[in-house]
């Protein structure tokens, strides 16, 4: 049984720092490296994948909506085509910037609104697996497991990767509870770390409320923006040694 970690870096623009990418580095197996459209800028792109390459972390694009000022998190009306085509300018930056660093990149994470959007909506989710196509079809897409998102990769000849969050709270029907919502996120560490073990070993979530929820899981998320999150993916990672679980970029056989 094995599983990825991965988290989204990054993320800092300017004089400003989001995350703990440093401290993640020793505990992920891949990163999700922003383009600068929701987050991100072209110095800190390039330093945070020669962060990875020098911790042996698989690097992935994270495409996101352009939208810096609502750090992509807000849903924004565009047609298909439009989110193709940022979906791959954003793609072509982050391996461009890898190619650069003699690093390949392994995969395509969406972010945030652009994210939670694609796995009800199958114009949106076919969008942005062309995009992925488009550039490399050996390039693994993730997304929700159950989602339009996956099948639209799977429709587009990609590999889909169903990625889960130990640290956020589900919905009955396996969709991600909204960070409006009291307790979407959760901030105990043992009850993350337990969370995460449950979602690998049994495929099952305890839902929002209370029921128990189905899913699959080929990687799991720690977010980098979360206080703390380079001690809890430390200890995430420990906690699925413990359970007999080995840890590996999902790119790698």
């Amino acid at each position: 049984m094995r599983i990825d970690i991965n988290s989204d870096m990054g993320e800092s623009f300017g004089a400003y720092t989001i995350g703990r990418d440093a401290g993640l580095m020793k505990s992920i197996t891949s990163a999700n490296v922003a383009a600068g459209f929701h987050a991100g800028d072209p110095t800190v792109l390039r330093d945070t994948i020669r962060l990875a390459k020098a911790h042996g972390v698989a690097v992935g694009a994270h495409p996101g909506f352009p939208d810096l000022v609502g750090f992509g998190r807000r849903e924004l009306n565009v047609t298909p085509g439009e989110a193709e085509d940022f979906v791959l300018y954003q793609i072509a930056a982050v391996a461009g910037v890898a190619a650069a660093e003699g690093v390949p990149i392994q995969h395509v994470k969406p972010h945030g609104a652009l994210f939670n959007m694609a796995v009800r909506s199958r114009e949106l989710s076919a969008a942005i697996a062309r995009a992925v196509a488009a550039f490399d079809k050996t390039l693994i897409l993730f997304g929700l497991p159950g989602s339009e998102i996956l099948d639209a990769g799977r429709a587009a000849g990609l590999r889909v990767a169903a990625e889960v969050f130990a640290d956020r709270a589900y919905e009955p029907d396996g969709s991600l509870a909204s960070r409006r919502k009291p307790g979407s996120v959760i901030h105990d560490p043992d009850a993350v770390v337990a969370r995460a073990v449950r979602m690998v070993k049994d495929r099952t979530v305890v839902a929002i409320d209370g029921s128990v929820v189905a899913l699959e899981a080929d990687t799991i998320c720690v977010h980098g923006d979360t206080p703390g999150s380079d001690d809890l993916a430390a200890r995430i990672r420990a906690g699925l040694h413990a359970a007999g679980v080995t840890v590996k970029a999902i790119g790698l056989s």
